[in-house]
């Protein structure tokens, strides 16, 4: 993701800049393919300050073929969103999880010059196209995230307006629904669904529960009710509640030809870009 002026790069869960003031990012050191899921989730897992992987549809890596050996360098996955809305408000038309996705994951490392998103993003869509891709949608998180861990606090994440996006010439749809995250202290969200799978003694809750006891928390014991473990959990890990504004909301029409991109209807107000704040004195 960017700023202005910025562009971000993960690198072991933790963020870097790369500026213009770097290396010109340089084409044909790259190459973009079509990849599996497993490998893909292994990289944004390694990388990616999110503790989580969506459902996929798609997944395509940038390769660095300029390597002794071809080197994965950068992973966009097109995911299935939780809820058919989240794609069909602004593609109404389109059939959600075909014609529409979510560009839910776009990692790079550090070792990808600025500007290399947008090179990699134009042929990821190209490629999405091919395979009846009409719509993606995006979604910018605007709030910082930090990290707590042996008594220090530090951002791993700063709020983002979406300028990547910008520069890739999306439409800017508003803001999502604003709502209260749970954030963990290593800066993950426990969304409700997590939760609710604890709380409810539903397939994959073990998954939840090893996650906050890898965060500190006991494990439950045999007869302890999981919804009120879940609770002290939280408590005994330091877990906080955080009002969201709701993320940024962008869409892009994809096609082979001019004519398939504006065939595609976008059904929500689209508007202006959000700029970053200037400081005053």
């Amino acid at each position: 993701m960017s700023t202005a002026g910025y562009t971000q790069r993960w690198r072991n869960g933790t963020h870097r800049w790369r500026t213009a003031a770097g290396p010109a990012f340089k084409p044909d050191r790259y190459d973009v393919s079509e990849m599996d899921s497993k490998t893909a989730e292994e990289f944004c897992l390694r990388h990616h300050y999110s503790a989580a992987w969506p459902a996929t549809k798609y997944r395509f890596g940038l390769f660095d073929v300029h390597a002794y050996e071809p080197q994965l360098v950068g992973v966009a996955a097109l995911g299935i969103p939780m809820s058919n809305q989240v794609l069909t408000n602004p593609f109404p038309t389109l059939v959600p999880n075909e014609e529409s996705l979510e560009l839910s994951r776009l990692v790079l490392l550090d070792s990808v010059a600025m500007n290399g998103e947008s090179w990699f993003c134009a042929r990821v869509f190209a490629r999405a196209a091919e395979h009846g891709v009409r719509g993606l949608v995006s979604f910018a998180d605007p709030v910082p995230r930090w990290r707590t861990a042996e008594g220090r606090t530090e951002m791993i994440k700063p709020g983002h307006l979406g300028i990547v996006y910008q520069a890739l010439n999306f439409d800017y749809l508003g803001r999502s629904t604003s709502r209260t995250l749970t954030v963990l202290p290593d800066a993950t969200v426990l969304t409700a669904r997590s939760q609710a799978k604890v709380t409810g003694g539903e397939r994959g809750r073990n998954g939840v529960v090893a996650r906050l006891v890898a965060l500190g928390a006991a494990p439950p014991r045999p007869d302890e009710v999981l919804a009120q473990w879940l609770a002290t959990a939280l408590r005994a890990i330091g877990a906080r509640r955080q009002r969201h504004p709701g993320n940024h909301r962008y869409a892009i029409r994809l096609g082979r030809t001019r004519g398939e991109r504006t065939r595609t209807t976008i059904g929500m107000a689209t508007g202006p870009y959000p700029k970053p704040r200037l400081a005053t004195a």
